[in-house]
């Protein structure tokens, strides 16, 4: 097993990246603002994020912080710095735009989240294809308590857990525990704070000894039957998995199954 260096582009910490393995660790690193989603931390987890997904040394990004809290959301100080119309527009289209980057990765990513996850912090975990989280760690949208309703982590929100406790959440501001999020769905699993780091890798690895073609393939193809009519979804996941079948590696998996061997994966 070897680390390759750690990667950090703009600002000096900001952020932290590691490949270990195929798996990539990609840490916040601004505890002292609680690692808000400033202008200058979106961009960079955008960048990186966007470099990390050509990177064919990688498989699966693991998405992490340093501290006690994941992310506790926008800068406020930077919101209040200028607030007129045009400022919020871009600063709140960068954030979507970064956001949905995740979203449209062809590599799987995980939120590890251990500690506090807030407005668009908490809209960074939805965002992420797969969460887990300490028992300890806490989640909430709470601009309202702030006369400014969480109108775009209401977006990946309402796409994660039912409408009712979206409203919960959105409504009440208030925050609700792992096991309640694992509950309705926010995150994949609540796990104790020992052994966050064990499962997540665990998971990371399982999905980095998959076929990287095949895993890009159905990740796209998850995203993009979701808001698909039943029928217009059954015909394009029928299209998606012909073409997936003239692929080398679905040949070569079922291949290696039928003679009980392990696969080779090519990528192709």
């Amino acid at each position: 097993m070897s680390a390759q260096p750690s990667v950090q582009n703009g600002t000096p910490n900001l952020i932290e990246i590691s490949v270990v393995d195929r798996i990539a660790s990609f840490k916040l690193n601004d505890a002292k603002t609680r690692n808000a989603l400033s202008s200058e931390m979106m961009g960079l987890i955008e960048k990186n994020m966007l470099e990390l997904g050509e990177r064919k040394d990688v498989s699966v990004i693991v998405l992490e912080a340093d501290g006690p809290v994941f992310s506790s959301g926008h800068n406020l100080k930077e919101v209040m710095s200028d607030h007129r119309k045009q400022a919020m527009m871009d600063l709140f289209n960068q954030c979507s735009q970064m956001m949905q980057t995740i979203v449209n990765l062809p590599k799987p990513v995980i939120a590890k989240v251990n500690g506090v996850a807030t407005a668009a912090g908490c809209q960074l975990v939805a965002s992420a294809d797969l969460a887990f989280a300490s028992t300890s760690s806490k989640f909430a949208t709470p601009g309202v308590n702030l006369g400014l309703f969480c109108s775009t982590p209401m977006v990946a929100l309402s796409r994660n857990v039912s409408p009712k406790h979206a409203m919960e959440m959105l409504l009440g501001g208030e925050f609700i525990d792992a096991d309640h999020a694992a509950r309705i769905g926010l995150i994949n699993r609540a796990v104790a704070e020992e052994e966050l780091d064990a499962v997540v890798h665990e998971f990371a690895a399982r999905i980095a000894s998959k076929s990287p073609l095949t895993v890009k393939t159905g990740k796209t193809a998850f995203y993009q039957q979701l808001p698909m009519s039943l029928k217009d979804a059954y015909d394009y996941a029928s299209e998606v998995m012909a073409d997936n079948m003239q692929t080398h590696d679905a040949q070569e998996g079922i291949g290696a199954f039928l003679e009980k061997r392990d696969p080779k994966w090519t990528g192709e």
